[in-house]
């Protein structure tokens, strides 16, 4: 019996990859038609990107803000206080920035692309689609893919910049901690691949989030519950996928990123 349930798990395991592969698959061949999804693309960009832009400023301004008030309150007496720009920059840019901003976007830009899908799928839009030998991978998916992959480091290099602003705001205007202070520490040890790591964390999530909504959009079940269910899923899903590419990412680039 136990022998039968594992073989049952793995089945369904590698059922769940190879669908997933297949779906990876139609997107790579929809690149073949530029004129399906160039255009959906740029309207993709604009509402995963621009009109994220206000919550991203909003999170990253109290990220930032945060950050700073544990790291000056946390040191110990006669300590430099340029260790505080330090690491406020090391936590934002190499850790705090790309993963809180691509977490909260997963709830928002996510489960938007999950529900649109869907609801397509279970009205029969996408049928219809395919009926009309119309690529719906390729209307649907791939904009939406490119989109996350090219905005979501835009959005990070906006969230990094408006965190350490905050940051030094807090620092300056409720610390002892002063801006030549503050400044000294942002360029100790400061080397560009740190920005480069945090582009390269930002653009993989971007990727994931795009990818696991549009798939499981895409498979949506009929009914307004399997909408649902789908939407959750997704989340769930790309938040988990998320970290373990944080970990992936670090583990691998981290070496590197040392003055």
């Amino acid at each position: 019996m136990i022998g039968d349930l594992a073989m049952r798990r793995t089945s369904v395991l590698l059922k769940a990859f190879g669908t997933r592969a297949y779906f990876a698959r139609d997107i790579i061949r929809g690149f073949r038609d530029p004129g399906t999804w160039f255009p959906e693309m740029i309207r993709q960009m604009q509402r995963i990107g621009v009109e994220s832009v206000p919550l991203t400023i909003i999170v990253a301004g109290f990220l930032g803000g945060v950050t700073a008030f544990q790291t000056r309150y946390q040191l110990f007496p006669g300590v430099q206080l340029s260790v505080v720009g330090l690491i406020a920059r090391q936590s934002i840019v190499l850790e705090l920035g790309p993963l809180l901003t691509a977490l909260v976007l997963t709830g928002r830009v996510g489960a938007r692309m999950t529900a649109e899908i869907g609801t397509m799928r279970v009205t029969e839009q996408i049928d219809a689609l395919e009926t009309l030998s119309f690529d719906p991978v390729a209307y649907l998916a791939l904009p939406r893919f490119l989109a996350g992959v090219v905005m979501l480091p835009a959005l990070v290099v906006l969230a990094n910049t408006a965190a350490i602003v905050s940051a030094w705001l807090t620092l300056i205007l409720a610390t002892d901690v002063r801006t030549d202070d503050f400044v000294s520490g942002l360029r100790l040890a400061f080397t560009p691949f740190q920005v480069v790591y945090s582009l390269i964390k930002a653009t993989s999530f971007g990727a994931a989030i795009a990818f696991v909504s549009s798939y499981e959009g895409y498979v949506t079940e009929a009914g307004a519950e399997g909408v649902g269910k789908s939407t959750a899923k997704a989340v769930v899903i790309a938040s988990v996928s998320i970290l373990v590419l944080d970990a992936i990412v670090a583990a691998v680039l981290a070496p590197f990123i040392q003055a």
